[in-house]
């Protein structure tokens, strides 16, 4: 199983390795405050060690050169940046990092860690979907933001009887499943679209508002 290295207990790093330990991957916790340390152990089934993570001699306490990822979640971006800092020396494959401050990114990057986390940028960009998407929930973002998952309610009219295969696959978007009596369903060329019929869409970057306009309501 993956060994993985985690640098802070907060609600961030304790749900997170919840959820890594429900896959069954090896965790570690690392935290410095003393008391959130104890409290921490006292919930996660995990070693959980007290100590800074921007201290070398905690992470090869840990064990980091066995890690495959290390992942920094505390609230400080500078703690975060220096613990990853220091891993990068014990050749860990995958270095992830929470910002709590969209505007360190760039800092994080310079340094060589790509995989940066901005709860804060992605709660504003769910905000923007709500409102600039309120047709469509938005399941799944893909690759580097190349596209995206979306289920949607076919109300165009003017593709209702047609079958999937006039519609689907485009150069934009294709119809990756419909659902039935609440029963997921992979669409086949010949099935026919039903108005009302809920689906989940694979949308290229920057096509969703043409994608809307076929498959919700004519103008």
């Amino acid at each position: 199983m993956d060994y993985v290295v985690i640098m802070g207990g907060g609600r961030v790093g304790l749900a997170l390795a919840n959820l890594l330990i429900d896959e069954g991957y090896d965790i570690t916790l690392i935290e410095n405050d003393n008391k959130l340390c104890a409290e921490v152990a006292s919930e996660l089934d995990a070693l959980v060690v007290c100590g800074n993570g921007t201290n070398s001699k905690i992470l090869e306490e840990v064990n980091i050169e066995d890690a495959k990822y290390f992942i920094a979640t505390t609230g400080n971006d500078e703690a975060n940046l220096l613990s990853c800092i220091l891993v990068r020396k014990y050749k860990v494959k995958h270095i992830i990092a929470r910002v709590s401050n969209p505007d360190h990114e760039e800092a994080f990057k310079e340094v060589g860690i790509e995989q940066v986390i901005s709860p804060e940028r992605a709660a504003a960009s769910y905000l923007q979907k709500i409102v600039t998407r309120p047709n469509a929930a938005e399941l799944m973002t893909l690759g580097q933001g190349d596209g995206e998952i979306l289920d949607m309610t076919i109300t165009n009219d003017k593709i209702v009887g047609k079958k999937y295969r006039d519609i689907s696959p485009s150069k934009d978007f294709i119809i990756i499943a419909t659902y039935q009596n609440g029963n997921l369903i992979i669409p086949q060329p010949d099935n026919v679209i039903s108005r009302g019929e809920k689906v989940s869409v694979l949308v290229k970057r920057g096509k969703f508002n043409k994608v809307a306009k076929k498959l919700g309501k004519s103008s």
